[in-house]
């Protein structure tokens, strides 16, 4: 049970949401995450640490990059089906339409200036 209360409490943030819909799209740093959010940096480093920890997102270093990704689901199962049910939810919400639109413009090399 404490993992699919982990995965539960994990979703239940609207900022956290949105995050795993970009996701869906391509692997991203947290700069670009907290740009396209308009988070402070700190802020959308909680969140993906919260994120990882249920199993839901998954990280890995590129050269001076931490990109993150969608987890594949190997490590908790409820994580998983969450993950497969989020691709078919809120496809047409507002806010996550304008999100994807935003999301080519972003690069990461612009906004770290490396």
């Amino acid at each position: 049970m404490k993992e699919l209360i982990k995965v539960m409490k994990a979703a239940s943030e609207p900022i956290r949401i949105k995050i795993l819909k970009m996701l869906e799209q391509r692997v991203m740093c947290v700069c670009e995450i907290h740009t396209v959010l308009g988070i402070a940096q700190s802020t959308a480093s909680k969140h993906l640490k919260i994120l990882e920890d249920a199993g839901l997102v998954t990280s890995y270093k590129d050269g001076l990059w931490v990109n993150f990704m969608l987890a594949d689901g190997r490590q908790n199962p409820y994580a998983s089906n969450l993950l497969g049910n989020l691709k078919h939810w809120i496809n047409e919400d507002s806010e996550v339409i304008d999100l994807i639109k935003n999301l080519p413009n972003t690069q990461r090399e612009l906004i770290c200036k490396r």
